[in-house]
């Protein structure tokens, strides 16, 4: 399958699938799990799954109103929709999240960086959780091409300009330059500034896109 079929693949089905198995590998958690630090700044693994719920929760009218409430201060309008969607308990941000999980209500944004969040965001609670997922490749190589090409929502396309990344479990490779290889899902997440994937990534580079991190 080329880069181009993947662009081309239907992209809800796979945000559905990311979805529900976020929603069950969470189902397990205990309540200290809960308030583990994940890997977005100053969120809790239960704030990230607020911010998920909330972000599939906001059309194009619904968005705009909240920016316009807030004054286009995007944190204060992500904490005012995290208070929505919290809920009195973990239970209760759990069932918020599975109740929306199977839509297709989105901002003004493509409905790969929708892919974007499902994965990166289900992955910023994974990783301090000690969660594995074993993605399957079609799904991240679609991400992966998405984020090549875009700067929608993670300024992606310009964290990696200048540098060639190529995977070593799939058949994501884009640019020129520097060579990066690791597997798909660390290339996705270095895409997306996770420091914590670096380590997961070898050749020249590799420093160069740590340092664009912010990660000396």
């Amino acid at each position: 399958m080329s880069p181009t079929d993947h662009q081309r693949r239907p992209v809800w089905p796979l945000i559905h699938a990311e979805r529900a198995a976020l929603a069950e590998d969470l189902a397990r958690l205990t309540e200290r799990q809960w308030g583990t630090q994940s890997l977005c700044d100053r969120f809790t693994v239960r704030e990230v799954l607020a911010h998920l719920t909330a972000g599939a929760s906001l059309g194009p009218a619904r968005w705009m109103a909240g920016a316009l409430r807030c004054r286009f201060d995007f944190d204060r309008m992500n904490a005012m929709r995290l208070a929505e969607h919290m809920g009195a308990a973990p239970a209760d941000t759990l069932a918020g999240f599975r109740a929306v999980a199977p839509g297709t209500t989105k901002p003004l944004v493509p409905a790969q960086a929708m892919l974007g969040e499902a994965i990166v965001h289900a992955e910023d609670i994974r990783h301090p959780l000690r969660i594995d997922r074993d993605y399957p490749i079609s799904t991240l190589t679609t991400l992966a091409d998405y984020y090549q090409g875009s700067n929608v929502p993670a300024q992606t396309k310009a964290r990696i300009r200048g540098l060639r990344l190529a995977a070593t479990d799939g058949p994501f490779t884009t640019g020129s330059g520097p060579l990066v290889t690791g597997a798909t899902l660390p290339l996705i997440m270095a895409m997306a500034g996770r420091v914590a994937y670096f380590d997961e990534l070898d050749g020249d580079g590799a420093s160069i896109l740590r340092e664009r991190s912010g990660q000396p």
